[in-house]
């Protein structure tokens, strides 16, 4: 067998610790980062891992924790229910993307609705 030359299209494939990297869902992103910094607050509803239930999730606001864990308490009391500030990202129990929308437009947030 004759030695092989590296050239350009050589490169790693599959890592242990990442798994495939030809495939886009394997590559490492800074997902967080990109939403944090465009200044869209998303609004968007989830079920997957929750038995079922219903959460509405808002990400991407813009605050510091302390003053986010505020937002996430007066947005609850608006909704008259509960939920929980997991990652940054807000989660309240039910599908209240329409009132949630409404009062963080008012608070003068771009919301995409999801």
């Amino acid at each position: 067998m004759s030695a092989r030359r590296r050239g350009d299209n050589d490169r790693t494939v599959w890592s242990s610790e990442r798994g495939d990297l030809r495939s886009p869902r394997s590559r490492p992103r800074d997902e967080a980062a990109v939403i944090a910094n465009d200044g869209v607050v998303r609004v968007r509803r989830e079920t997957k891992g929750r038995g079922g239930k219903t959460v509405t999730a808002i990400s991407g606001v813009p605050l510091p924790e302390p003053e986010l864990r505020d937002l996430a308490k007066d947005l609850k009391r608006r909704c008259g229910t509960g939920g929980a500030l997991k990652d940054n990202v807000i989660e309240i129990q039910g599908d209240h993307r329409d009132t949630l929308v409404a009062e963080l437009e008012a608070r003068g947030y771009t919301v995409n609705r999801g």
